[in-house]
């Protein structure tokens, strides 16, 4: 049954969705139990990993920022290895196999070797995070536009965006990777003409029991994220489209800003 859901030799790169196993497709779920191999990286959650067979092998090669312990090269040719052993490959990706999660860069090193390779697209943290919030990530006549934007830059590198195309108030932006930057994105959108009430949602571990969101404005961003937030993956929905955001929606929010003691702090 597995030979025929994934010959031997086949690579597979496979979206797992932003953590909650529940939220995996049916196809991906199909995958998970059919590989002899699974190469995932650090986003993937526990409950989608406990999906695979007992006979097949877990290879972590996460990338977390700061924390990479496999480089690119190195992870495209461990599948190559993989399955020119003849081995049910599977590539376990958070989020969505399509959305920076480099997969031309994984299917160009596969076809150079004549191996075969699909995709299984899944669930991304934005679509998780705005159901979770009970928000709608567009908005007939506020937000008709919604651009997903990676904020992840080279150590030592400025972000290089076009912050005056991102500076849309009728778009909503899903920023990922966006944390350690929060200053600058505030800074640059303001300055590209985006009002400083702009409203952004927080959301960090989306899909999990442990989810955190945290309600804030564009010109309190830096701050807001340097205290609310913790260790986990974290993404930033910025528009009009979060201002119809239900307070009481998750029971991991912690509060609308701007509360007393950031009140007290901006003045």
């Amino acid at each position: 049954m597995s030979d025929t859901i994934i010959p031997p030799g086949t690579v597979w790169l496979v979206g797992a969705g932003p953590g909650d196993p529940d939220l995996l497709t049916r196809k991906a779920e199909k995958l998970i139990r059919a590989a002899s191999i699974i190469f995932y990286d650090a986003l993937v959650g526990e409950g989608v990993l406990e999906l695979a067979p007992h006979s097949g092998r877990l290879v972590p090669v996460g990338k977390r920022s700061g924390r990479h312990s496999k480089d690119q090269f190195s992870i495209n040719e461990m599948l190559v290895e993989a399955a020119l052993a003849g081995e049910r490959v599977v590539r376990l990706k958070g989020g969505d196999v399509g959305i920076f999660g480099r997969a031309a860069e994984e299917m160009d090193a596969l076809e150079k070797r004549d191996i075969v390779c699909h995709i299984c697209p899944g669930i991304t943290a934005a679509s998780a995070a705005a159901a979770s919030a009970r928000i709608s990530l567009t908005l007939r006549g506020l937000a008709r536009k919604l651009v997903f934007v990676t904020a992840h830059a080279k150590a030592g590198e400025e972000l290089d965006l076009d912050w005056q195309a991102l500076a849309d108030p009728k778009a909503t932006l899903a920023i990922y990777m966006g944390k350690a930057a929060a200053a600058t994105i505030s800074r640059q959108l303001v300055e590209a003409g985006l009002p400083t009430n702009t409203p952004v949602l927080l959301v960090e571990n989306a899909s999990l029991p442990q989810e955190r969101q945290f309600s804030t404005s564009l010109d309190l961003l830096a701050l807001s994220a340097k205290s609310a937030l913790g260790e986990g993956p974290a993404l930033m929905l910025i528009g009009e489209a979060v201002r119809q955001r239900r307070v009481e929606s998750h029971p991991g929010f912690r509060y609308s800003v701007p509360p007393p003691i950031l009140a007290e702090f901006c003045r």
